[in-house]
């Protein structure tokens, strides 16, 4: 198989107009499809596609959408690398009856009456935690979802990507190239078009196929709980100190050098989101660093440093000599450890930090991992690595399945995550408390 097949095309305007006996009721002018479905080859052909950029058009997609049946697959592109938000630069709806619409969100604002109509559906996406926060940032959420990428990991298929699994359950081949595009960009060029167009024309038959594959392993109730958990989680709280996340920073001595970086980071990450560019793209991590160092007391020296580039790193040479400035008067000066966090300590360290933990993570691991053999699942679907360090480091008491499953409940974990491994990791912890070396009540 090697082409889809098209929705029954509309017929021409003008003939259908003059073939309509007279006097009888308008024809049906809402668009079926603003894009034809096709499946791009080495050899294919393919019509126009166009995007939706205005309120007019995108009201009769939703009409469109309207008129169709079942699942609605969705997709989103962004502009990450190019551009400072993570908004959604592309939307792309596909709906059996209906076909691929690609929409505009800057352009169309509000998806209100997209939410409305589709809202009760379900959805199809793959990899919905990518693309979830985008399109609910645009008034796009759901009620409930088919995630491929997520059924595709449960089912224990090779290779994840939209491609390979389109290829392998469908036996179709997409070409990938645009992934990593500056989605920002208009006019879009037509090859990103077909790109995008493609991302969502396949997904309803491919969730079809999915479900098989996942019913036929007895994992069809797994990927329903994993698809709601998806659904469900909260976004992760903004980072203390996110400044720290500069690349290099462990080579800097010095409160004083901290607070200079501090204080370039945060000077290119505001002008980053005041003109809605990735803040990399401005003046490098690598620039900061270097400038850092050089500690330059004026504005020429600054510009003198070879490595100090980027195409604001002299146009804005103001607003980083001030940064500098700052954090060479400033009496806040960071420490190097950073603030207090929840934040675990490497496992390679739990020896002479926490033994008993380390006795209890390294008897229960191997019998996570076999668990998750036996379901031919990847370990981390089965337990994330994160929960399974936690629940080692400061387990609940006393070692026994009900008392391990409730803290399972506790860090997150799924009906069918609990059931098949909190009986394993409680004797492992029993096992490992009764280790000649293990010593103490379990109290860690």
């Amino acid at each position: 198989m090697t082409t889809a097949t098209p929705d029954e095309a509309a017929p021409d305007a003008a003939a259908a107009d003059a073939a309509a006996p007279h006097g009888s009721e308008p024809r049906d002018t809402r668009p079926r499809v603003s894009v034809r479905p096709v499946v791009e080859t080495a050899d294919s052909q393919h019509g126009e596609v166009t995007v939706i950029d205005d309120r007019e058009g995108y009201l009769a997609a939703v009409e469109a959408i309207r008129a169709g049946t079942g699942p609605v697959s969705i997709d989103a592109e962004r502009a990450s690398g190019y551009r400072y938000s993570q908004r959604a630069y592309l939307i792309q709806v596909f709906r059996r009856g209906s076909g691929v619409f690609l929409l505009d969100p800057p352009a169309i604002g509000s998806f209100a009456e997209l939410q409305a109509v589709i809202g009760d559906e379900e959805w199809v996406l793959h990899a919905a935690s990518q693309d979830l926060a985008c399109l609910r940032e645009v008034g796009l959420d759901p009620s409930r979802i088919f995630d491929t990428e997520l059924g595709a990991r449960l089912a224990g298929l090779p290779k994840v990507g939209l491609g390979a699994v389109v290829e392998q359950l469908l036996g179709v081949h997409l070409a990938k190239e645009h992934s990593a595009a500056d989605w920002s960009t208009r006019p879009l060029p037509q090859s990103w078009l077909v790109y995008a167009a493609l991302d969502v024309e396949l997904l309803v038959d491919l969730r079809d196929a999915m479900e098989a594959v996942l019913a036929d392993a007895g994992k069809l109730e797994i990927a329903r709980q994993e698809f709601d958990a998806t659904l469900r989680r909260e976004a992760k709280p903004a980072k203390v100190d996110p400044w720290r996340r500069l690349t290099g920073l462990h080579s800097l001595r010095g409160s004083r050098s901290l607070a200079v970086a501090r204080e370039l980071w945060q000077a290119r990450d505001d002008y980053a989101r005041e003109i809605d560019t990735a803040p990399g793209r401005l003046v490098p991590d690598s620039s900061l660093l270097a400038a850092t160092k050089a500690m330059p007391t004026d504005k020429r020296s600054l510009a003198g440093i070879k490595e100090f580039v980027g195409r604001a790193s002299r146009s804005e040479l103001d607003r980083w000599f001030a940064a500098i400035e700052r954090g060479r008067e400033t009496t806040d000066l960071p420490s190097h450890r950073g603030p207090a966090s929840d934040t675990l300590p490497p496992p390679r360290s739990w020896a002479d930090k926490n033994p008993l933990a380390d006795a209890r993570y390294k008897a229960v691991r191997p019998k996570v991992t076999e668990i998750a053999e036996g379901l031919d699942l990847p370990v981390e679907n089965l337990l994330t690595p994160e929960t399974l360090r936690r629940l080692s480091w400061d387990p609940p008491i006393p070692f026994d399945a009900p008392t391990i499953a409730a803290a399972l409940v506790e860090l997150g974990a799924r009906t069918w995550q609990v059931e098949a491994v909190a009986e394993a990791v409680a004797e492992a912890f029993v096992d490992a408390h009764q280790e000649p070396e293990a010593t103490g009540d379990g109290a860690s």
